[in-house]
């Protein structure tokens, strides 16, 4: 079908911009005319031109009767760049098809009925699984304001944290809550400290445990700048911003029945522009994320090893068996003998 072939190439193209889109979605465009197409274009980074945008210019004067493929519905709004829904109008496009409807309030079928108000055909919903997929993180952060959380599990076969240093389970994220003393654990991160990369060049870096473990941790950290942040237990506030002035130090209480109290957090995050976040934790921080509901996927990877030290996962309060968490739309693949399952928990 023509259709859903624009349609994949549209998100094959949306794809190389996960690195530097956020807080913005990833969209991919593709103008067509018959069965040939003019141009492609997609949204390279934010505040860059809209993907729609990339490819109506790189059309030229050959636009009049042709059909745009995009996965996202266009905007028609005025933010970093104007309104796509008018330049498509005035390029005289004759058929628009998207995947999804843009959650965005500001959008949110608006682009669509302004698009038909002006003769245009719409088509909504070919591959809509796949581009809502694609654009989980914005999903759920345009919509809630907080970010899109994944947690990064490494465990051996019995269940404990694993001895094996791996990234088989890495994802591109904003921001990367780090659990200090899994930073400093020599047998999980065997590397000289001076070896060690926290995060990407554009990755926020945040990190979490007591005030002991974050002065000594120090020491690992390139020179600091903003994308580090330390995230401090409110009772030991005073102490760590005397030892850590250079750091941005944010604070959190903790819960009566124990473990992080993490939607405040996540709001804070949410006003930072922090759209994902990936979570490598150790087992107090896994375990607040689960049992406060507050992870939205889970990146589990099974390495081939018995292990006899640290478990997992603390307490989750699960008592029965119908609390039990399960992963739904689970995806496995193997990876250097490693066994990575992926999924969203149904809470």
């Amino acid at each position: 079908m023509q259709d859903e072939k624009f349609i994949r190439l549209a998100l094959k193209l949306a794809e190389k911009g996960r690195e530097t889109t956020s807080p913005n979605p990833m969209v991919g465009a593709v103008a067509v005319k018959g069965d040939k197409i003019l141009a492609m274009g997609f949204h390279r980074k934010f505040g860059a031109p809209h993907a729609e945008v990339v490819a109506l210019k790189a059309c030229g004067n050959h636009t009049k009767g042709a059909t745009l493929y995009v996965n996202l519905e266009p905007c028609c709004h005025y933010g970093k760049t104007p309104p796509c829904t008018d330049l498509i109008i005035q390029s005289k496009i004759k058929r628009v098809v998207c995947s999804t409807i843009d959650p965005n309030p500001l959008v949110n079928g608006k682009g669509i009925r302004r698009l038909r108000k002006a003769g245009i055909k719409v088509d909504v919903g070919i591959l809509e699984e796949e581009a809502k997929k694609l654009n989980e993180a914005y999903f759920k952060y345009i919509t809630t304001k907080i970010p899109f959380v994944i947690l990064r599990i490494v465990g051996s076969l019995n269940g404990m944290v694993s001895s094996v240093n791996t990234a088989a389970a890495a994802a591109y994220t904003d921001a990367i809550l780090w659990d200090v003393s899994i930073i400093k654990s020599p047998h999980l991160y065997p590397l000289p400290y001076s070896e060690r990369e926290i995060g990407s060049s554009s990755t926020k870096n945040i990190l979490a445990g007591t005030e002991n473990e974050i002065s000594n941790c120090l020491e690992m950290l390139k020179p600091p700048d903003s994308k580090y942040i330390i995230l401090a237990p409110l009772d030991e506030q005073n102490e760590v911003s005397k030892n850590v002035k250079e750091f941005r130090v944010w604070k959190i209480k903790k819960k009566k029945n124990g473990g992080l109290a993490l939607l405040p957090f996540l709001k804070r995050c949410g006003k930072e522009g922090i759209a994902s976040l990936l979570v490598e934790g150790g087992s107090v921080i896994l375990s607040s994320f689960l049992k406060q509901k507050l992870a939205d996927k889970i990146l589990y990877e099974i390495t081939p090893d018995i292990s006899g030290r640290e478990e997992l996962f603390g307490d989750l309060g699960i008592k029965k068996m119908s609390e039990t968490i399960v992963l739904k739309n689970c995806e496995w693949r193997k990876s250097d003998g490693s066994l990575l399952v992926s999924g969203y928990p149904a809470f």
